[in-house]
């Protein structure tokens, strides 16, 4: 983690997490990826480490972001997936060279080209959107509860009922700001 810049959110979903590099969307905006190294770090975390990134290849990787929200945010309240979202995933999707790889263990891990660059790993995050977008996983997408975040997550819990996108912040800040309204009516109602 780089000094001076907010942490990464992670999670197991790869398209989702792209997004959440944005977060706080509704609220006072928490860029995660401000500077280009800050994208090769995001990378590296998920498996996709690259040997360098430019402004131009960070802007690209942000209109994907943002594409991706939008297409997500779309499915999540079962609307049309707007056309230009669309057109930038499939244009991220096909502007790489990254393959599928099967491990000893059994598991899929994405090889990108040599040199390995930023337009390779967006193609593999480009996909992981698409097939979630085109319904071939299991599991739903939603949108986050906190009125200030409302970023779009796949729920792949058993009940398909999660409400927050994360439980240790948005959850929390949600719960702690009910206990606390709680907290004060109750004093009122003492008083």
């Amino acid at each position: 983690m780089r000094a001076g810049f907010p942490e990464f959110r992670l999670g197991s979903v790869l398209a989702t997490s792209f997004t959440a590099t944005l977060t706080e969307r509704r609220g006072d905006p928490v860029e995660r990826i401000p500077v280009p190294q800050r994208l090769v770090d995001w990378l590296a975390v998920n498996g996709l480490a690259v040997d360098s990134c430019t402004t131009d290849q960070l802007d690209l990787a942000r209109e994907l972001r943002e594409s991706i929200h939008l297409a997500a945010t779309a499915g999540a309240l079962q609307e049309a997936l707007p056309a230009s979202a669309v057109q930038v995933i499939n244009d991220r999707s096909v502007g790489g060279r990254a393959a599928a790889t099967l491990t000893p263990e059994g598991t899929r891990e994405w090889r990108l080209g040599s040199p390995s660059r930023v337009e390779d790993a967006l193609s593999v995050i480009a996909a992981d959107a698409i097939s979630i977008l085109a319904d071939e996983r299991d599991g739903r997408l939603a949108l986050c509860a906190s009125p200030t975040c409302r970023a779009a997550f796949f729920d792949t819990s058993q009940s398909r009922t999660r409400k927050w996108c994360e439980m240790n912040t948005c959850g929390n800040r949600q719960k702690k700001a009910r206990f606390n309204a709680k907290q004060r009516e109750d004093r009122s109602s003492a008083g």
